[in-house]
């Protein structure tokens, strides 16, 4: 299980934060905290990840917003809320909207069809993945070296178990909200 998260770790933060980004960017915080991977890495690769995420679901929505906004009502009844909101304050909206837990993929695209312009989406965002990547590794690095404090040293494998728990009780939790909507 070592071996994986060594190999394959980084992979993951960036597929990770392609796709959603802070259980992933906080699990690899706390793997890094273990020595299992490099934090200014986990950083890095997690910038990386977010904004082309990000960037992808721009043009995704600036393509298709509409449609998709036709077939997600429940997104479409809080789209002009949000595309005012853009309109009025794009710069700050566009870099706390990578703080907003579950917009990760439907702002963007919601951004998208507004009509903003992508260099500037691209520098905000830019801006607002080099605050958020540090900012939640950080966290999960420090809840690794808390958890390491409270329980005394863990042997690896179980390090390894325990994350896996995690992940597995976040995907059940997603998955479980996913089907309540």
């Amino acid at each position: 299980m070592e071996d994986l998260l060594i190999q394959f770790g980084y992979i993951a933060v960036f597929l990770g934060t392609f796709l959603e980004g802070e259980t992933i960017l906080a699990l690899a915080g706390f793997a890094a905290s273990n020595g299992y991977l490099e934090l200014p890495k986990v950083m890095a690769i997690a910038v990386l990840g977010a904004f082309l995420g990000d960037q992808l679901c721009f043009f995704v929505g600036r393509r298709y917003g509409q449609r998709i906004l036709t077939r997600f009502p429940s997104l479409a009844a809080k789209a002009p809320r949000v595309q005012e909101l853009i309109r009025r304050w794009d710069a700050p909206a566009v870099v706390l909207l990578r703080f907003c837990y579950g917009l990760r993929i439907a702002g963007p695209i919601v951004i998208g069809s507004c009509g903003i312009s992508a260099w500037r989406l691209a520098v905000f965002n830019f801006i607002g993945t080099l605050i958020w990547a540090p900012i939640v590794a950080t966290v999960g690095y420090f809840a690794g070296q808390a958890i390491q404090h409270w329980l005394g040293r863990i042997q690896h494998a179980q390090l390894a178990i325990l994350m896996l728990v995690i992940l597995a009780a976040m995907v059940g939790w997603f998955f479980f909200q996913s089907r309540r909507r």
